[in-house]
């Protein structure tokens, strides 16, 4: 794995989300997983940010350490 660091405004950048602080807060706290809702299959995603999200995931890239911090943040 390659072991870069994304910032979660890169994150919110690549997935075509307004990416300043108080736009990502917002986005987090309006858009809370249901329990059991999974994060990538939630209805939030358009197609291609859900793509971009699984793949991250499923191969493990540099972008998976902050896609899962997202994650988290959103089931909290």
């Amino acid at each position: 794995m390659d072991q870069s660091f994304h910032p979660m405004s890169e994150l919110f950048t690549q997935l075509g989300l307004p990416a300043n602080g108080e736009e990502i807060e917002k986005f987090i706290k309006t858009n809370r997983l249901k329990t059991n809702q999974s994060f990538v299959d939630a209805d939030i995603w358009n197609t291609a940010q859900k793509a971009f999200l699984e793949q991250a995931l499923e191969q493990d890239s540099d972008w998976a350490e902050i896609v899962d911090q997202l994650s988290v943040r959103l089931s909290d």
